[in-house]
């Protein structure tokens, strides 16, 4: 935080790189359009930018019981409950993941480019923000800044997947607005793809579920997770191959897969259909989906998701103009 630099400054000086300099212009943009076209909030937040020596930001470690698809929580003042513990060095991560994994959990570690202070610091810009593509840079501040004005403390689920709508719904605006078709079409191609490995994920993790309520020998819930994640590995194959052999997601299945491997896709994904079948029940006034969202998350837990798996049986497609 003591080293942000005004992007515009950044942007202005002549020593500036110019590829950094065209990924702050992006950010510039997007941030702009966030305020006057989104109605999501209007300050100093992503108006700074801070250059790091590392990767990620922070690496992120999720555990779950061996036979539990319910993810571990760790609760800290401000922000509530939450289904990760972050850390600001990966072999500091990489540690207690190991001590998890001795006690007996699954775990997973996972780095993560850009967080949200909820709105209490001016969060800035970083360069591990800046490896990806226009689009995708827009999205991640349309993301955090919709963090900003929904927050529902010990609901990470909630949180993620009603920011990660508002950034889908954003991105299309803004690419739609800025004439930007071929933006426009690979971040479908994308968002499709995305659907398509959600729910492969969402589904094997239906079947895991099944099997750790069936009460059967820890061997044989062994033998049988075992199966099902070896069964999604083979689904994930054939689905690489109707994507032309796109390779986007080999990384995450390199690893071992097991139950904490799944929290964070079902985490910000699960109720993202939700999410944008409420706005296009306001007919995609922005604001008023907003407002609904605030009333949703005031609501008890066992409501607020009643209400989110009913709205799953209508949700709208990435994609669809709303």
């Amino acid at each position: 935080m003591n080293e942000r630099e005004p992007i515009d400054e950044v942007i202005e000086d002549p020593a500036t790189d110019a590829g950094i300099r065209d990924r702050l212009q992006i950010v510039r943009d997007a941030r702009d359009y966030a305020s006057s076209a989104l109605n999501l909030p209007d300050n100093d937040s992503y108006s700074t930018y801070v250059q790091l020596d590392r990767p990620y930001v922070v690496w992120n470690v999720f555990a779950a019981s061996e036979f539990s698809v319910e993810p571990r929580r760790w609760c800290f003042p401000v922000a509530g409950c939450v289904v990760y513990r972050g850390y600001f060095a990966q072999d500091g991560a990489e540690r207690y993941a190991g001590k998890l994994s001795a006690d007996g959990w699954d775990t997973y570690v996972g780095g993560v480019a850009a967080y949200s202070t909820l709105g209490r610091f001016d969060d800035p810009v970083l360069s591990t923000m800046l490896q990806w593509q226009d689009y995708q840079l827009a999205a991640i501040i349309f993301h955090e800044l919709a963090h900003q004005v929904v927050y529902v403390k010990g609901d990470s689920q909630f949180n993620e997947s009603f920011a990660t709508a508002v950034e889908e719904v954003g991105l299309e605006r803004w690419l739609r607005d800025r004439g930007d078709d071929e933006a426009l079409a690979a971040y479908r191609a994308s968002a499709e793809r995305a659907a398509a490995f959600n729910l492969l994920v969402s589904d094997t993790r239906e079947r895991l579920a099944g099997i750790y309520r069936s009460g059967r020998p820890e061997d044989e819930l062994r033998r049988e997770k075992a199966a099902a994640f070896e069964d999604l590995r083979s689904r994930y194959r054939a689905q690489r191959e109707a994507w032309g052999g796109y390779p986007g997601y080999d990384a995450w299945f390199e690893k071992p897969l097991n139950n904490a491997q799944l929290v964070p896709v079902s985490t910000y994904r699960r109720y993202v259909p939700a999410f944008r079948a409420l706005l296009r029940e306001v007919d995609g006034d922005l604001e008023a989906f907003y407002e609904a969202c605030r009333v949703l998350g005031e609501a008890p837990a066992a409501e607020r998701s009643a209400r989110l798996d009913a709205l799953l049986k209508t949700g709208a497609a990435p994609g669809e103009t709303i």
